[in-house]
């Protein structure tokens, strides 16, 4: 006669510890998120929406392929302010108005030359907790240093996008969120490198909706003059 052994059942590897999760689905994130306003995108982020708290990277095949369109709804849902440092181009107003972020609630911070300024002033920031938002542009970031980045990230409930060139890819990094932005006809493509969930081969095309200065003539007025890098801490705070 036959036997058959029974294998016994296994729990979810979330009901053991939320950090676990099946190769072959999403992790379910118990951290804060911030909804994207895609929804097809949501939908292949763990947790539904851009997480809080953590470094998040941004690949950028150049500057200026829809990073700031993608990040719009979200930016326009926090009601703390935004603050951009070391941005490739000087805020404009205009733009800022026509993606819904008031300039009066965006804070940049123009590094002086020096990168080192830079990381310090978003560390400083993330560890605050008094904005809503960091995007943080770099060209070169050492392994110490996104380490540090990224532990001052989960000392608060900050959005923290890091942005940097594609060639980035091929580096380890300790963020759980890595996405690729390309550029196409109507939208960009977005190839996510690093997610807590299954790997997807294809890319993700994402229509973004032209900014106002892409329909018109850019129309400008002056930006707020930009604070020195190692000032803007007790204006953040006090």
């Amino acid at each position: 006669m036959a036997c058959s052994t029974l294998r016994p059942h296994l729990p979810a590897p979330e009901a053991l510890h939320p950090s676990l999760w099946l190769a072959s689905q999403l992790a379910q994130s118990h951290d804060r998120c911030v909804d994207t306003g895609y929804p097809v995108l949501s939908n292949q982020l763990p947790g539904g929406g851009w997480p809080t708290g953590t470094l998040v990277e941004l690949l950028l095949q150049q500057p200026g392929v829809g990073e700031m369109r993608l990040l719009q709804p979200a930016l326009m849902a926090l009601e703390r302010p935004v603050v951009l440092i070391q941005p490739p181009y000087a805020p404009q107003a205009l733009g800022l108005a026509a993606l819904g972020i008031p300039p009066t609630q965006l804070l940049w911070i123009r590094n002086t030359g020096k990168s080192s300024d830079a990381l310090w002033a978003a560390e400083q920031v993330l560890r605050s907790g008094s904005c809503g938002a960091v995007l943080l542009w770099q060209q070169h970031v050492r392994d110490d240093a996104l380490r540090r980045l990224h532990l001052a990230a989960q000392s608060g409930e900050t959005l923290f996008c890091l942005m940097r060139p594609l060639v980035a890819a091929q580096s380890a990094s300790p963020a759980p969120l890595r996405l690729a932005l390309h550029p196409a006809a109507g939208g960009i493509h977005i190839d996510f490198v690093k997610r807590r969930g299954p790997q997807r081969e294809a890319p993700l095309f994402l229509p973004l909706t032209p900014s106002l200065l892409q329909r018109h003539a850019p129309l400008d007025r002056p930006a707020p003059a930009p604070a020195p890098a190692r000032s803007v801490l007790p204006e953040l705070v006090g």
